[in-house]
């Protein structure tokens, strides 16, 4: 329905505005003393008064005169001593009666000017005071400025609604599921914000989401081969119960486990949840405890920064066991820190990485060109370390070694400001 649109809604608040704003001057323009200009006239009613009323004149002949000036001016006249009594009039003051009379029920559309006379008495002349030119003007002014207004308000009001409009398609057609669209930003003001404001939001939610498919679609096919794995070996186990089978069946389930526990942490990461990033962590005995199951060795001392010791514990494990998997002993993890900033760095002699593969060795269940199935890929270990970096304010990268191997650093600060939760 067109009521519901928000810019006849903003037009007739406008609109409404100029009405009372009319009204009220308007009113003023009518009722007030506006435009009641005598160009002197004021100051020269007394000579004028005794001119046309001279001190010779008889009773009849003053009387005379007073209804020549009643009629002439279409007014109302009388003639008081100096006591404020009644002498003679004309119109609707001719008789001492209609003067009382007149002068107790004037009303203020009438003006009056009085004039006083050398003999000490006065003269007082009611006028109408009728609507004058300058009347007009002022109204017709006002006219013009609120039309003037009114027709250049429209526009300005449709242009704001019309992006308010867009703004609202946007959302709907984002909501939809079209998750790429995205709204126009246009100007600098509250509006523009607000469409900002939802592109941010709406390239966060796209990538929960596209990182959620992701990770159900790999985490699908990487559950593949534990499962068949476990299932042949369980098969066989039946069949034929070893302890080489037991020990596949075990190794299986610790794979499961392991690959299930990395998934649910993944994803709470990516939903945001927050996590407890405050706590004082020393990282040594973390990693003492983690290099003992890979028989890695360790260097350097206590170094102790705020973050969360469940997720710092698993990014060192990730670390190891990345080096111990895909790398070649001797596997080394070094702690120190420079210039307020804590290093870790795991180092292997292994192969390394090729070049082309650097940038995407961070990447969810990334499996090189030419490792098969069988061999696995980076699964999501690395991915893990990087998303752990980056929510106590850190990175992540990859390097290789002068003398050949693999070495995967992370930064994180020392101090201890607080870090986004997650």
């Amino acid at each position: 329905m067109i009521r519901s649109r928000l810019y006849i809604k903003m037009y007739l608040t406008v609109l409404c505005g100029l009405l009372l704003v009319v009204l009220s001057l308007g009113t003023y323009a009518m009722m007030g003393d506006f435009g009641d200009e005598d160009h002197g006239f004021s100051g020269k009613l007394d000579r004028f008064a005794s001119a046309m009323l001279s001190a010779d004149m008889t009773r009849a002949e003053r009387q005379e005169m007073l209804e020549r000036l009643a009629k002439g001016l279409d007014a109302d006249v009388g003639l008081f001593d100096k006591d404020e009594r009644f002498i003679q009039g004309a119109g609707a003051m001719a008789t001492r009666e209609g003067a009382t009379i007149f002068l107790d029920e004037r009303n203020r559309h009438r003006k009056e000017f009085e004039a006083d006379l050398p003999d000490g008495s006065h003269v007082r002349v009611f006028m109408d005071r009728g609507f004058d030119k300058s009347r007009w003007h002022f109204l017709t002014a006002i006219l013009i400025v609120a039309l003037a207004i009114g027709v250049a308000s429209l526009p300005a009001v449709r242009y704001l609604t019309r992006r308010l409009e867009q703004l609202r398609r946007g959302v709907e057609h984002w909501g939809d599921g079209a998750l790429s669209s995205r709204v126009e930003v246009c100007g600098r003001d509250e509006i523009a914000q607000v469409a900002k404001s939802f592109n941010r939001a709406a390239d966060r939610v796209e990538g929960v989401i596209n990182s959620q498919k992701s990770l159900l679609a790999n985490a699908s096919h990487e559950l593949r081969s534990p499962l068949a794995r476990l299932r042949m070996a369980t098969e066989m186990f039946e069949a034929s119960p070893s302890d080489e089978l037991r020990k596949e069946i075990v190794c299986n389930l610790a794979e499961l486990d392991e690959l299930v526990d990395e998934i649910l942490l993944k994803s709470r990461i990516d939903s945001d949840q927050k996590m407890d990033l405050g706590q004082l962590v020393d990282l040594l005995p973390l990693a003492a405890e983690e290099a003992a199951t890979v028989n890695a060795e360790i260097e350097g001392g206590s170094l102790t920064i705020p973050g969360n010791e469940r997720l710092l514990r698993r990014m060192i494990r990730n670390l190891l066991q990345n080096a111990a998997r895909h790398g070649k002993p001797p596997v080394t993890i070094h702690l120190s820190s420079n210039k307020g900033l804590a290093t870790i760095a795991v180092c292997d002699k292994g192969d390394g990485i090729r070049p082309e593969e650097e940038a995407r060795v961070f990447e969810p269940f990334y499996r090189p060109e030419g490792r098969s199935e069988s061999a696995g890929g980076w699964g999501l270990g690395l991915a893990l370390v990087a998303e752990i970096a980056r929510l106590h304010r850190g990175r992540a990268w990859y390097s290789a070694l002068d003398d050949g191997g693999a070495c995967f650093t992370v930064e994180l600060p020392l101090d201890p400001a607080p870090a986004k939760s997650a």
